[in-house]
């Protein structure tokens, strides 16, 4: 018997269920603010402005192909009718199918795997172009920054039912668990040297470690037999970035990838606490990895009880269901985000060293008032997706 995340989060921790509910359906209403005019791209991102009278306003700026086929990911998990709402009147597939025919234009390897991973998830005709594409952009030997090769093997495990790309599968695969330092089980920021600088090269991302254990979980999955070792890496890195999640249900932000250790916290993002940790964790879940359930549901918690701000004199909400939005970050406010380059450059020297003094210079009272498309996108793959 198979029962939906939602479903599971009501019995395990039935307010929390309330709040999921709350937040999906506020993702409903906030994507289509995000569209440009004519309904065919999406908005980079939602900027809040608030007028001396505590009013706010919202303003698109710029434009994101990748955001717009991460929304495709998690629209396609609604009733037909709701995804013609969030995708200015296009269903899933048919969304997938304007990325698509954009892809000549397309030169970034991340968005084109996205793009292929979305003509996979919604069958989409045309799948063997985007994935032709993809193999263009996906020069062999060349380094990747590790989110872009996770997506690429994402895409990858999505297709192979369908279109025969064993071959490239075997090499993004190889990659990705080869990019690890030593036996540690943690992902650096890219799959081998050349791109970062030598003196931040150990100082690795939140979403360097999801989007790899969830490529990988689904590497697994996608496999007659299953894949052992990928299925291990992926349980590594969940059980390690668990274990070092803040006592407030924070998922910290930058990690170093010799050690398995934080090198700076902050910002702690929202799409990490209600979207991006529990789409990764749950596909590792759906693998028939562990069940990282618990730590789901205590990042969850963070949206409504963010223990940052609660003795800030200008406490204010991280959900506006009114605006449509989730605030996008909770961060120091450093000038030119001092503290995350002290301690990347400390650790590089001597991996583990706080400069404690800093968490009281700076403390984590301010708020990005932004928010992505790609937030609700991966929202909705969460918790409307799966079976657990």
């Amino acid at each position: 018997m198979t029962i939906t995340r939602l479903a599971a989060l009501g019995h395990e921790e039935p307010p929390l269920l309330a709040l999921a509910q709350r937040l999906l359906i506020l993702a409903e209403s906030g994507l289509p603010k995000m569209l440009l005019p004519g309904g065919e791209a999406f908005a980079f991102t939602m900027a809040g402005r608030q007028a001396p009278d505590g009013s706010w306003a919202l303003e698109r700026r710029g434009i994101s192909t990748r955001y717009a086929a991460i929304t495709v990911l998690g629209a396609r998990f609604l009733p037909e009718d709701r995804q013609r709402a969030v995708l200015g009147g296009h269903t899933a597939e048919e969304f997938a199918g304007l990325l698509v025919e954009s892809l000549p234009a397309v030169t970034n390897l991340g968005d084109a795997a996205l793009i292929a991973w979305a003509a996979a998830d919604t069958g989409h005709p045309k799948l063997s172009d985007a994935l032709a594409r993809v193999e263009a952009l996906d020069e062999p030997g060349r380094p990747q920054y590790t989110v872009e090769a996770a997506w690429v093997l994402s895409a990858l495990a999505a297709a192979r039912d369908t279109v025969d790309v064993e071959r490239h599968f075997a090499a993004a695969r190889d990659r990705l668990l080869r990019a690890r330092v030593g036996d540690g089980p943690l992902f650096p920021h890219a799959t081998a040297p050349g791109l970062v600088p030598w003196y931040r090269a150990h100082v690795s991302c939140f979403a360097d470690q999801t989007y790899p254990l969830q490529a990988l979980a689904r590497a697994h999955a996608s496999s007659a037999g299953g894949d052992a070792e990928a299925l291990a890496a992926a349980e590594a890195c969940a059980a390690r970035i668990c274990a070092l999640q803040g006592d407030g249900g924070q998922w910290w932000w930058h990690y170093d990838a010799r050690t398995g250790s934080v090198v700076e916290g902050y910002p702690v993002y929202s799409v990490h606490q209600h979207a991006m940790a529990p789409t990764a964790l749950f596909d590792l879940t759906d693998a028939g990895g562990s069940d990282h359930g618990a730590a789901i549901r205590k990042g969850l918690r963070w949206m409504t009880d963010v223990p940052e701000l609660a003795g800030s004199a200008h406490r204010e909400p991280m959900i506006l269901d009114e605006l449509g939005v989730t605030w996008r970050k909770v961060f120091r406010g450093d000038p030119k985000k001092a503290v995350r380059a002290a301690r990347g450059l400390s650790t590089r020297i001597a991996p583990g060293l706080r400069l404690k003094p800093l968490d009281r210079m700076y403390r984590p009272l301010s708020v990005d008032r932004e928010c992505r498309p790609y937030e609700f996108g991966w929202m909705l793959h969460a918790w409307q997706g799966g079976r657990i």
